[in-house]
């Protein structure tokens, strides 16, 4: 991590949906998709945002860029509050926010060739002139590993792989001091995902952006971040430097989740701990702590109060957030 002052700053941020279906249907609780979440990213820094399917890691990114719009909360760029910003206030301040999809193809345009692509953010701007523009996508192309005269191919040429470059190019055409990374490397080939990692990387460490990156495999998380968040039914549970949460995980549904890490070699036992029943409904979440109906720890004040996310004493003075009672 290049520095420590913060860039990002989320505080209690909650996303709730409607779920009435129809103008008669009777009223149902809202789903709690992202409730009560906040943390911090720091200039330069990885944050990684790991959880199981479902558990509110895109909402909470998407939430953060605005994409889609927060119920309640805080998101702070720079310190400057983007809750309640206008349409074009906004626009002003996502030339400093971008994001890396999932799918690599269905984040391209089919109809607009690759050099196109890359430069659309830049002529939606006004930034450059047309000769600048096109110097400036070459450069940009060549920063991903792209040959400039890919910049006349259009998006069903390129392999998965090449096509994530082309996503990360145009995510970096503005210079923005975050990118929301959302699965970048799920839909990729494992010798592909390495390649895309170690670009992320290279280019963190050149220009000093901050990455949320929004991820499931916990390999890949453990190569590229500098903290990780783990988050469970729309809340975070615990957040720890990556050494630390890897070696010495506090919440007990973190160390189940590493226990479900395959392990490579097959002399090696696994000590899988197993969960018990159903994950939770989040238009019916539990009382107090969300994960005490599954959790070996649980007692009778789990589900009366909730845990804060408060400071336990970490390795060498290290920050580690924990939201349990007897952990």
């Amino acid at each position: 991590m290049s520095t420590t002052e913060t860039l990002l700053q989320v505080r209690n941020l909650k996303k709730h949906y409607s779920a009435r279906r129809g103008w008669f249907a009777p009223a149902k609780p809202p789903i709690q998709a992202v409730d009560d979440v906040s943390f911090d990213v720091a200039r330069g820094e990885t944050l990684a945002l790991v959880g199981e399917s479902g558990c509110g890691k895109t909402t909470t990114a998407k939430s953060v860029l605005r994409l889609i719009e927060p119920t309640s909360g805080s998101v702070q760029l720079q310190g400057q509050e983007l809750v309640g910003l206008s349409s074009e206030q906004m626009r002003q301040r996502r030339r400093e926010m971008q994001i890396i999809f999932q799918d690599p193809y269905a984040s391209l345009n089919p109809r607009l060739a690759a050099g196109e692509i890359v430069g659309e953010p830049l002529r939606n701007f006004g930034v450059h002139n047309a000769k600048e523009r096109g110097e400036r996508v070459q450069w940009l192309f060549s920063k991903v590993g792209l040959r400039p005269e890919a910049a006349k191919k259009y998006p069903h040429e390129f392999s998965g792989g090449q096509r994530q470059r082309l996503g990360i190019a145009r995510a970096l055409a503005l210079q923005p001091k975050l990118i929301v990374c959302d699965e970048p490397v799920s839909a990729l080939d494992v010798s592909v995902q390495a390649q895309v990692v170690n670009l992320l990387m290279d280019l963190q460490a050149e220009f000093g952006i901050a990455y949320l990156f929004v991820a499931h495999d916990l390999a890949v998380v453990r190569h590229i971040s500098h903290r990780v968040a783990v988050m469970y039914l729309g809340h975070i549970v615990e957040i720890a430097d990556r050494d630390t949460l890897f070696s010495a995980p506090r919440h007990p549904y973190t160390e189940i989740l590493l226990s479900a890490v395959p392990v490579p070699n097959p002399r090696t036992p696994a000590k899988r701990i197993l969960l018990q029943g159903d994950p939770p409904s989040p238009a019916n979440p539990p009382s107090g702590c969300r994960f005490h109906t599954r959790c070996p720890l649980a007692q009778a004040i789990c589900s009366q109060e909730k845990p804060p996310l408060s400071p336990r004493a970490g390795p060498g003075g290290t920050e580690h957030l924990v939201a349990c009672h007897f952990r």
